[in-house]
């Protein structure tokens, strides 16, 4: 495995709270559709009167892959200003907009993609997808937002340079990826972030969001003829096609690698990982389960019991698949006292050693397969929660009723299926 480690404070866990309406519908067994509307904008949709409220996402193809190699950290500044004024409306007016309407919009450039969220009452949705027109088409970036975007953005970097977990993350993807645009940092440095200009920002939104990339999903209480018109409103003027630097697929770098970042903290957190599975591979799925076994969601992973439970080693321990457009790793992190940490890693090594040489036992198999079919329906119980997913189906390329096929899906990987696809993931440490 690759390892990045670096002390902390306090050691930190995560956890998963899963809140639902008294009355939430039934997301799972409702018709998803696809929409074209009159100007050939395609959206995956699902019409739900039960609440008055109207979910979407969306998403362009770029993301910070297509940041400057010099200044990364372009599409994150544009994602920030955003809603900070567009058209006539200068920042104050627009938040105010967007405050009376109680319209929920924002932005967000991952690795691969330019994404979007917003959310409405029902009677507001004019408004408020005319705002986002406004926002995609006619940004202002005026200076004084700008600056002040640029000095929360560097007040966070600078936060970060002292965050243990930020700072393995970091080193991790770049020992990972090199000088590949993965190896950047999305959010930017302290040393680019001050050499963005307006032209910079400007230059991005006209390459980056075009109608030929768009991915959108639609969840909520709106009528197929109204979607159909709204989305020609706000996305119809939009450039036709993308001008996207081309990417290259990537391989993560190989295993064994060890990188230590010195941090005056008395305790370490380690970010371990190696090359993944892509989405698209056949063997996708016996990885998705058998990953979950060794050290995925739950109190039941093998890391979990063997490191925290069995030896006290750790709070907490996590592990999973990461898929990108161009490439895929598995990675995981836990944190430790620092005299422990040389034990940590031999335990963690010790059981990824296992997990491929052995495999699951069949009782582990079921039970991580029961695990995934369960957690899979709570993950959609939100219409805000089944936008995100019909979103995602359609980036990772899926069918459209991948929902119904996910639970057959899961229950046809074989212990030998899962046995082949630990040996791929895990043979070399």
């Amino acid at each position: 495995m690759t390892y990045s480690l670096t002390r902390r404070a306090v050691l930190g866990g995560a956890s998963l709270a899963i809140a639902t309406l008294g009355s939430a519908p039934s997301f799972a067994a409702t018709k998803i559709q696809r929409l074209i509307s009159p100007g050939g904008i395609e959206a995956w949709f699902v019409q739900e009167a039960t609440v008055p409220l109207i979910a979407m996402e969306y998403a362009f193809g770029g993301g910070a892959t297509q940041d400057p190699a010099e200044k990364p950290g372009v599409g994150h500044l544009v994602a920030s200003l955003l809603e900070e004024g567009s058209g006539d409306l200068d920042s104050k007016s627009f938040h105010e907009r967007l405050d009376r309407r109680a319209i929920e919009l924002s932005f967000d450039s991952t690795r691969d993609q330019f994404r979007g969220s917003l959310r409405m009452l029902k009677d507001n949705r004019d408004e408020a997808f005319d705002l986002l027109r406004m926002a995609l088409t006619s940004p202002r970036f005026d200076a004084a937002d700008v600056e002040r975007i640029r000095t929360a953005v560097l007040a966070k970097l600078r936060r970060d340079s002292t965050n243990p977990s930020t700072l393995a993350d970091r080193k991790f993807f770049e020992v990972a990826f090199n000088d590949h645009p993965y190896g950047r940092q999305a959010g930017g440095t302290v040393e680019s972030v001050p050499k963005i200009d307006v032209a910079d920002l400007k230059d991005y939104v006209r390459r980056v969001i075009a109608k030929d990339t768009l991915k959108i999903a639609v969840v909520g209480d709106v009528d197929p003829e109204s979607l159909g018109k709204l989305l020609d409103k706000t996305f119809g003027s939009l450039p036709a096609k993308a001008q996207l630097t081309e990417v290259p697929d990537v391989v993560a770098a190989k295993p064994p690698q060890r990188v230590f970042v010195p941090l005056d903290v008395p305790q370490t957190v380690v970010t371990f990982g190696g090359p993944g599975v892509r989405r698209s591979g056949p063997d996708f799925m016996a990885a998705y389960v058998v990953n979950q076994i060794l050290g995925g969601a739950g109190l039941s992973s093998r890391l979990f019991r063997e490191i925290r439970e069995k030896r006290g080693l750790a709070y907490s321990v996590r592990e999973t698949l990461l898929w990108m457009d161009h490439s895929a790793l598995f990675v995981g992190n836990t944190g430790t006292r620092a005299d422990r940490a040389g034990e940590t890693v031999e335990e963690i090594d010790k059981q990824v050693r296992r997990m491929a040489e052995e495999g699951p036992t069949q009782q582990e198999l079921d039970e991580a397969k029961s695990y995934l079919k369960g957690s899979q329906m709570l993950a959609l119980d939100t219409s805000s929660k089944l936008a995100q997913a019909l979103l995602q189906y359609q980036i990772d390329k899926l069918p459209i009723d991948y929902i119904e096929k996910h639970c057959a899906l899961v229950d046809a990987v074989t212990l030998e299926d899962a046995r082949k696809a630990a040996q791929r993931l895990w043979g070399q440490g």
